[in-house]
């Protein structure tokens, strides 16, 4: 698991620290007591957990679109480690927007990489991408490092896209300074404070609460579902591993157990359960844009060279998910369920390493 001796007092820069993903990390990285500086617009959401977890502090936006604004914010915050999550992250927005999602997943990556390549104290790089960087030819397996990168929608290709920029930089500039640069690839994350249009529990958590009908474009699409902080415990271990072996990957699955395949309708199922209401609108799958019909991730890899392994199942991450809004719902403090979020999972990493040995 993420040590937390390891990350006490480190620089690091985290981008995208506004987003949902983001705003757990960084928790997460200044309760093991490191210095975190962000990169990132201003929350998109409303409500916003970025805000929530800091008693609504203003942000100073840097847009990394924007190539003097990055080079700035690299240079005032001085990174030996940087974790790099912004990003347009959506698929359908992708499609809304295409322009502006390569500019933001591709030339903002390229932006980042460029200022960073001559940021004196750099040790470590972890770019995070996606599960749907793959070709994906619909065959029913799960996808491994080595397999093609692909794209058929902007979104896809504008992740596999990062993932070629970042190769290319590391092989031109960070190598030769023996800085760790490397790739993680995680699939459809969930847990409490997601707020953003077009996700699946969000969407459900707006309709139920308000007595609406769910409307559920592909209920028998299959994602590599896990909590929020599966994938986070995993970028933590890379970035420590790339601290002391520079060369040790170029990227890296982090996604649940194979047997642990579930599709958009399993979710559903288990969410309303600990919900306790909910009505659901079930389509056909020909609704919207092309979107894949199976994606898994093999996290072999991952398990072999960090010791990585999931920890909570399918049932325990939607319980605990579902149960964190209805208590943030409650009035209970965000932040209060996050820590207690975090603390429980390590807990839970322990537990089972214990019973490993």
């Amino acid at each position: 698991m993420a040590n937390p001796q390891f990350w006490n007092g480190k620089r690091v820069l985290l981008t995208g620290h506004t987003g949902f993903k983001g705003s757990w990390l960084g928790l997460w990285l200044a309760d093991m007591g490191a210095e975190v500086s962000g990169l990132s617009l201003e929350p998109d959401t409303d409500p916003s957990l970025f805000r929530l977890l800091n008693g609504g502090q203003d942000v100073e936006p840097c847009d990394i679109r924007d190539r003097t604004a990055v080079s700035a914010r690299v240079l005032a915050s001085r990174p030996e480690i940087v974790l790099h999550l912004a990003a347009q992250p959506l698929v359908r927005a992708g499609y809304r927007d295409p322009l502006a999602t390569y500019e933001t997943n591709v030339q903002g990556t390229a932006n980042l990489l460029d200022a960073l390549r001559i940021a004196p104290d750099l040790r470590a790089v972890v770019v995070v991408t996606t599960d749907k960087v793959y070709e994906n030819p619909e065959t029913g397996r799960p996808f491994v490092e080595t397999d093609p990168l692909g794209g058929h929608d902007p979104y896809s290709a504008s992740k596999a896209a990062a993932e070629i920029v970042t190769a290319s930089y590391r092989s031109s500039f960070f190598a030769a300074r023996r800085v760790g640069l490397a790739t993680a690839r995680a699939g459809n994350v969930i847990g409490g404070g997601d707020w953003a249009e077009d996700r699946l529990i969000p969407d459900a958590v707006r309709a139920w609460g308000s007595g609406q009908v769910l409307d559920v474009r592909r209920p028998g699409a299959v994602r590599p579902w896990q909590h929020v902080l599966e994938p986070l415990n995993g970028y933590l271990m890379m970035a420590e591993r790339l601290w002391t072996e520079p060369d040790f990957a170029s990227s890296l699955n982090f996604g649940p157990d194979s047997h642990s395949a579930a599709t958009v309708g399993d979710v559903l199922q288990r969410a309303r359960s600990t919900f306790g209401q909910g009505d659901v609108l079930l389509g056909d799958g020909s609704a919207g844009p092309h979107e894949a019909g199976y994606l898994m991730l093999d996290s072999a890899r991952a398990t072999a060279t960090l010791g990585y392994r999931p920890c909570w199942s399918l049932d325990e991450t939607v319980k605990r998910t579902m149960a964190w809004y209805r208590a943030q719902a409650s009035g209970v403090p965000a932040r209060q369920l996050c820590l207690g979020d975090i603390a429980d999972y390590r807990q839970g990493l322990a537990t089972d390493l214990r019973e490993a040995v």
